[in-house]
């Protein structure tokens, strides 16, 4: 049997019908590829579907296509190319200064491809969130989609989380469940979890803001 990937069955984590949230959020998304994760984000804003504004988008390939979906919805967007800094310490510092600047509150991890410092996640603790395209604590790191089919699972999907030192760990926020199909490739299976990634990621941001006014509500996540 064949699915279409917008017709196959999936299971979301927590259920959530009302998050009340401050009105609006101030987001910060980094992103080093595509950004259909910022587009998004973007979209659940403008359909009044999260109350938010996206205040700057950080990038660090210059090729990167975010940027020009940035510039579509006319959305300022800085490149911090990781290759112009000799650490990591010194690329976060600037992405730290590059969001106060621009005022963020939230910051928004939407395929960044890059490993964070203390200095990152002590600047804005706990307001730090990653979409991942795995069910964590399975299969960290890069080439998450290889290893779920790698390892002959039934079962795969993505998590949305507060991002902490540790890569792919943190508070979980929402996951979505994905069928591993039997003839599923990599890209096949990336595309229907990718559209998982689109249905969660706006919940989370409003589920981490509604959160964040109850801390022992959040840490209780973990």
């Amino acid at each position: 049997m064949t699915f279409r990937p917008d017709s196959t069955p999936s299971l979301l984590s927590p259920s959530i019908s009302d998050c009340q949230q401050v009105a609006p959020l101030k987001l910060g998304i980094m992103a080093s590829g595509n950004g259909s994760n910022f587009d998004v984000v973007a979209q659940a804003i403008q359909d009044g579907q999260l109350n938010a504004q996206i205040q700057v988008l950080i990038y660090n390939n210059p090729s990167a296509k975010a940027a020009v979906r940035a510039a579509n919805r006319g959305v300022e967007a800085v490149l911090l190319n990781h290759r112009n800094y000799k650490i990591r310490e010194e690329l976060d510092e600037k992405i730290v200064q590059t969001l106060r600047h621009y005022d963020v509150e939230w910051v928004i991890l939407a395929g960044w491809m890059r490993l964070l410092t203390s200095v990152f996640i002590d600047a804005f603790p706990e307001r730090i969130i990653n979409i991942h395209p795995s069910l964590l604590p399975s299969f960290k790191g890069i080439h998450a989609v290889e290893q779920a089919l790698a390892s002959g699972v039934k079962i795969t999907g993505c998590t949305a989380h507060i991002a902490c030192l540790e890569m792919d760990s943190g508070p979980i926020l929402m996951q979505a469940a994905v069928p591993v199909l039997p003839d599923d490739t990599a890209e096949t299976l990336h595309a229907r979890i990718q559209i998982q990634e689109h249905r969660i990621l706006p919940l989370a941001i409003a589920l981490a803001a509604s959160l964040s006014k109850n801390p022992l509500t959040l840490t209780s996540l973990t």
